[in-house]
């Protein structure tokens, strides 16, 4: 952890600071008064009189006690906020890197699956590889990306152009290479099951093989456009 993040870990906020100091504050009042109790001289103070210093002395002990109760409360509270404030922004930075991800505007990394589509006939065209994406993504992919420069989201189009397909924007060459991430297993089974990417490329005259692996890395990000029209709702 940066010192800069220590150093804010273990500084004090100023409601606790005020806390600490009135807790101190009333702590040496009551130490004045137990001092003064027993350094005082009483020998020449009637007896009622002596009784009524000690039941305001009782009366002032308890105040401050009471006191002292309820700033201490009142720390406990400040230090709970502190832990909810504290959780609430690690949860907000937790989905904040989980949308990143869906969006495609930062890399990912995880298990998953590559998959080879070869095509020496150049036969498949932007909607067959559309439609092997969709099988993977309907699996549980959680991030695609084809050939290492193009990512996949909601957004992406494909495209056909000439005897080349483009993947939002980027021409994609043959053979095509998809990773995704997710559930190795269950995405190797969406192409190897009956009707899955191995089947549809085989009937567009090309063929697939998948293999799973224990770690996938996709650094290539979506290209992201701000909206001209729509807005926050709140």
């Amino acid at each position: 952890m940066p010192e800069r993040s220590w150093r804010s870990l273990f500084r004090p906020s100023v409601p606790l600071v005020v806390a600490a100091i009135l807790l101190g504050g009333l702590a040496l009042a009551m130490i004045a008064q137990i001092n003064a109790k027993d350094t005082d001289d009483y020998s020449g103070v009637r007896g009622d009189d002596l009784v009524e210093l000690l039941k305001s002395l009782d009366a002032t002990n308890e105040r401050l006690s009471t006191q002292i109760d309820e700033l201490t409360t009142t720390r406990n509270g400040l230090l709970d906020s502190t832990k909810r404030t504290e959780k609430a922004e690690k949860q907000a930075k937790l989905r904040a890197e989980q949308l990143a991800i869906l969006a495609g505007t930062v890399g990912a990394k995880g298990p998953g699956v590559e998959v080879v589509i070869d095509d020496p006939d150049k036969n498949i065209d932007a909607a067959g590889l559309l439609d092997a994406v969709e099988k993977l993504r309907d699996s549980g992919a959680e991030a695609i990306a084809i050939n290492g420069v193009a990512r996949v989201v909601a957004q992406t189009y494909f495209l056909d152009d000439d005897d080349q397909i483009r993947v939002g924007g980027r021409e994609i060459k043959r053979p095509y290479r998809i990773e995704a991430i997710g559930d190795s297993s269950v995405l190797a089974g969406a192409v190897r099951f009956p009707g899955g990417v191995m089947d549809g490329i085989s009937i567009l005259g090309g063929t697939a093989s998948v293999t799973e692996q224990k770690k996938v890395t996709i650094t290539a990000l979506a290209d992201v456009k701000a909206p001209e029209f729509a807005r926050p709702s709140s």
